[in-house]
This record gives C-alpha cells, structure tokens and sequence, in this order.
C-alpha cells in the first residue's frame, strides 16, 4: 500500500488545529451570540444552551490542543471527525426542518452565514480529511523545506476555507441576482 508523505497529514492536522483554536477563540469573543445561534437549531433545551455553549468551546479548544500533541492526536483526529459530522448532521436536521435562515455559527460574531447544503458538504469534507490525516506516512524525516512547505499550506488552507465560507454565505445573495 503506497504511503503518504509525512507533510500531507502534518498540514491536515495543522490546519484543523488551527480552524479549531480560532472557531473557540471566536465563540468566547462573541459568547452571547454563539448562545443565541446554538439555540436556534432547536436541538437542546432552551436551559442548556449556555451549559452546551460552553461545552462546544471546550471541545473545540481541546480538538485544537489535542492535534498539536502528539500521543493525543489520533484520539483528536477521531474527535475532529465526529464533531464535523455531529455538526453536518445538525445542519442537515434544520436544512430538513425548512429552516435555512438562521445562522449556522461558522463566522463567530463577525457575521451571519445562513444553513446550506454546501455547509453539510464542508463539515463532511473537512471530517474526511480528519480520517485521511490518520492513515499511514512514509519513515521519512521532515527536513528545513519542509517546514515552509507546511507553513505555506497552512496559510494556503486558511485563505481557501475563508473564501470558501465567504461564497458559501453570500450564495443566497448571488442567487436572488441572478433572478
């Protein structure tokens, strides 16, 4: 069985970590607002939302923290994957339910971003590549170049899923143009 190249799961894993640590930091800076929006989906009590809130950031900070160790990060790399399809399914549940115009939480408290199919594909794409992340890697070891090839696709994965969300959440507006 070919094996990868041990840079392709470290960016994948980076890169979650990443996307982790900065969807906590951003649910903590806009706490109020992430309650609001976890409440919207209608899948907890109205009197666990803030226990739940405050459960999702945690899970969240420790997915991200956990990808960065290595003894941890297989257990994380599952965890990431479980969460992205926990998260699919729950907007797939409110696409199902006709409810598309609340916010999904994916942009923090810097915008609204409403349910669409495109962000069940996203979060199962990305929980995809959690899984693809774990399978088995070349006994090679990461030389200098290494470092700013991972470091350039980082940043490359970054500005493509920023761009991404930005397409997927302006979709509705482009849609309403065009007819």
């Amino acid at each position: 069985m070919p094996m990868m190249d041990p840079v392709m799961p470290l960016v994948a894993v980076l890169s979650l970590a990443l996307l982790w640590i900065v969807a906590a930091v951003q649910k903590v800076r806009g706490f109020a607002v992430f309650s609001v929006v976890l409440a919207d989906y209608r899948l907890i009590p109205k009197r666990a939302t803030n226990a739940c809130a405050v459960a999702v950031i945690a899970l969240e900070l420790g997915l991200g923290t956990g990808l960065l160790i290595p003894a941890t990060r297989s257990l994380a790399l599952v965890g990431s994957a479980l969460l992205l399809v926990a998260y699919a399914a729950a907007i797939a549940l409110n696409l199902f339910r006709g409810r598309r115009f609340i916010d999904c939480g994916c942009m923090g408290p810097v915008g609204h971003q409403p349910l669409s199919g495109w962000l069940v594909a996203r979060n199962l794409l990305l929980a995809c590549l959690a899984l693809v992340a774990m399978l088995p890697v070349q006994g090679r070891a990461l030389v200098w170049f290494d470092a700013i090839t991972v470091s350039a696709a980082i940043g490359s994965a970054a500005l493509l899923y920023a761009a991404t969300n930005r397409l997927i959440a302006n979709g509705p507006d482009l849609a309403r143009l065009r007819t």
